[in-house]
């Protein structure tokens, strides 16, 4: 179901999401430094209750219906997200980034993965406008990749050149960019010469890597919501605090090795919710004679947040679980 909000909400919040951005932005550049845990934790609060309060004037506005697929979409893109971060400890050990310009990188490389992903979409929106059966693949893509999420091992070697990514590759083999990093600036002078420093990669890098997660989750998201104004906020919102999330589990989140598995437990219901929709309106002719099937059923906004909710729950209780009795066990 389409939901249609007023202009001026719409116009306004995204005009609201901007402004907060750019402010965060100035921030990170303006005090380089490393957030202690309880202004990583604190920062964290705040974003997690400015959704709350987006979803409350939602509610306001629109009525429970957006303000449902709102709070499960942005659940949905922050678990989602965890996976992003896995990826950033990679690319900022690759790069060897100084911790205290980390907070900028990471700005950075989200405004990028927000502007990628807005892309993305616009794209979707206007497939699924136009083909409805696009729900299918979509559907199996996830399934593809929740199978893939929960069975594939880890592969150390990803520390390596991997984490770039092909787009820093090729720059850094056709640019001239330096071996040093000058505090944050994105070009110094080294022996008279002008010359890139590897922040400019380190930005790229965490940009067009977030290009491959967003292959996951707006599919993922579009099976809870077509709205792509409720898409693109719950993807803002998921990211707004992703780099607070980076400072204060950092490392950890490499030990909750259930996570993964949580993560690829919703793909699947999702995957699955998106197959039952797209046959519950199918218009493919070798599917039924082209005709809905009826008996699909439809899980409601409020399935779906129950699921990702205690479908996380239990994925990181367990992590954390698992990760006392090691350490008592060592």
């Amino acid at each position: 179901m389409h939901l249609e909000l007023p202009f001026w909400f719409e116009f306004g919040s995204y005009a609201v999401l901007f402004l907060i951005l750019v402010g965060d932005l100035v921030l990170a550049y303006r005090r380089p430094h490393v957030p202690s845990p309880r202004e990583s934790g604190l920062w964290i609060a705040f974003y997690v209750v400015l959704a709350l309060v987006f979803a409350g004037i939602l509610w306001a506005v629109g009525g429970g219906e957006p303000a449902g697929q709102f709070v499960a979409g942005w659940l949905t893109e922050y678990s989602l997200s965890v996976d992003n971060l896995f990826v950033f400890v990679l690319i900022m050990g690759r790069f060897a980034v100084p911790p205290k310009y980390q907070q900028e990188a990471l700005m950075v490389g989200i405004i990028f993965a927000l502007v990628f992903r807005g892309v993305f979409i616009i794209l979707g929106a206007g497939l699924i406008a136009a083909f409805s059966w696009i729900f299918y693949l979509f559907g199996a893509f996830l399934l593809y990749t929740a199978i893939r999420q929960a069975f594939e091992k880890e592969d150390e070697s990803e520390d390596s050149e991997d984490a770039e990514g092909p787009v820093a590759r090729f720059l850094k083999h056709h640019l001239r960019i330096g071996n040093e990093f000058d505090g944050n600036k994105l070009h110094t002078v080294v022996s008279g010469r002008r010359v890139l420093t590897p922040m400019v990669l380190v930005f790229i890098s965490l940009g067009t890597t977030d290009l491959l997660f967003a292959l996951d989750s707006i599919p993922a998201i579009f099976g809870i919501t077509r709205s792509p104004f409720l898409v693109f906020s719950a993807n803002v919102f998921a990211l707004m605090g992703l780099r607070q999330l980076y400072f204060l589990l950092g490392h950890l989140l490499a030990k909750l090795e259930y996570l993964k598995y949580g993560i690829a437990v919703i793909l699947a219901f999702i995957g699955v919710k998106l197959v039952f929709e797209a046959l519950h309106t199918n218009e493919v002719a070798f599917i039924n004679g082209g005709h809905p099937v009826e008996w699909a059923p439809e899980f409601s906004t409020v399935t779906s947040l129950a699921v990702i909710v205690v479908t996380m729950a239990i994925a990181t209780a367990a992590s954390l679980v698992r990760l006392r009795l090691t350490r008592n066990s060592g």
